[in-house]
């Protein structure tokens, strides 16, 4: 009897294993189709055994070439190589991040383009809000503020309304243009959008110390802060990433990218005692008022003589 259970315990204890096996490598599988694994020509490696572990992490190749508005980056040189190698590989493995960028750059970037183009702005700025913000109404330490990053004396400098009530910095469409009235005047003093994008990040008086002390006019042949050194190859990485997705392993539906909501727009030229009443007065709530027009920083709209806001609603 005892030489029995210990046959059935064995069976048992290999039925247990096949399943084992079997869901291991229906898995693994799976995570091939979702990554695109098998079919990517840029990864090469052995396959292990499903018992040796987990798949690895994949080195990938840098593209042949890159270029930032038009401007070549020099990738003969090997610290240059090392650097976009770096960002790339931490783009690549923030699965989440750049997942939740691409799904939020379908609705926003084609917004920016065309602001851009009748500005006289390359169209690779429109990757900058991208690494400033991830496309969100953020606030960092230093009190820049929006999808923009503008603090509060470059965005009254560039047109920006910032009061209790209103701070336009919040707006990403006019956000995108006093951003383009910087790029303009940084071009006047730089001459080279490359340098142009730098400057967004260290100013431009800071950029401009660095280039006389180096006697260099190139970014990428000066020395600089961390912050600064990192910036155009954060926006080369996530521009490299979001036109060439697939190529990096990234399969997103398109049922997945986020859309640019039907909007109705208000013309305001009295005040608003109260947004909360206007927006339910207008068949929407607050909340989708908020949403909306983030611009809008208090619970009510003071509308001086002559002025006229225009507020964003969905579409009935």
């Amino acid at each position: 009897m005892k030489k029995y259970r210990v046959e059935i315990l064995v069976i048992i204890g290999l039925v247990v294993l096949l399943f084992l096996v079997i869901f291991i490598n229906t898995r693994i599988e799976r995570l091939e189709q979702i990554v695109g694994l098998e079919n990517n020509p840029n990864i090469v490696y052995e396959k292990l055994p499903e018992e040796d572990g987990p798949l690895p992490a994949i080195s990938y190749d840098l593209p042949k070439e890159l270029s930032f508005a038009g401007e070549q980056v020099p990738l003969d040189r090997s610290d240059l190589r090392e650097q976009i190698d770096k960002e790339l590989q931490i783009n690549i493995y923030f699965h989440s991040n750049t997942i939740f960028l691409m799904k939020r750059a379908n609705e926003w970037l084609p917004q920016f383009e065309p602001i851009l183009k009748k500005n006289g702005i390359p169209d690779d700025f429109k990757y900058l809000p991208l690494i400033e913000s991830g496309l969100l109404n953020a606030v960092s330490p230093a009190n820049a503020v929006g999808f923009w990053q503008i603090v509060k004396s470059a965005g009254k400098e560039n047109g920006l309304e910032i009061s209790r009530e209103v701070d336009q910095r919040y707006d990403p469409i006019k956000a995108a243009e006093a951003a383009c009235k910087y790029f303009k005047k940084a071009y006047e003093r730089f001459g080279n959008w490359t340098l142009v994008a730098a400057s967004y990040n260290r100013g431009m008086s800071g950029l401009d110390r660095a280039i006389k002390k180096q006697k260099v006019n190139n970014y990428y042949d000066l020395f600089l802060n961390e912050e600064t050194a990192r910036y155009v190859f954060r926006i080369l990485a996530i521009k490299e990433i979001i036109e060439n997705p697939e190529r990096y392993g990234f399969k997103i539906n398109p049922r997945h990218l986020y859309q640019q909501d039907s909007l109705r727009f208000v013309e305001v030229t009295e005040t608003i005692p109260d947004l909360v009443e206007f927006a339910l007065e207008q068949g929407s709530n607050y909340k989708l008022l908020k949403r909306h027009n983030p611009w809008l920083r208090d619970d009510r709209l003071t509308v001086r003589r002559n002025e006229t806001y225009t507020i964003a609603l969905p579409a009935l």
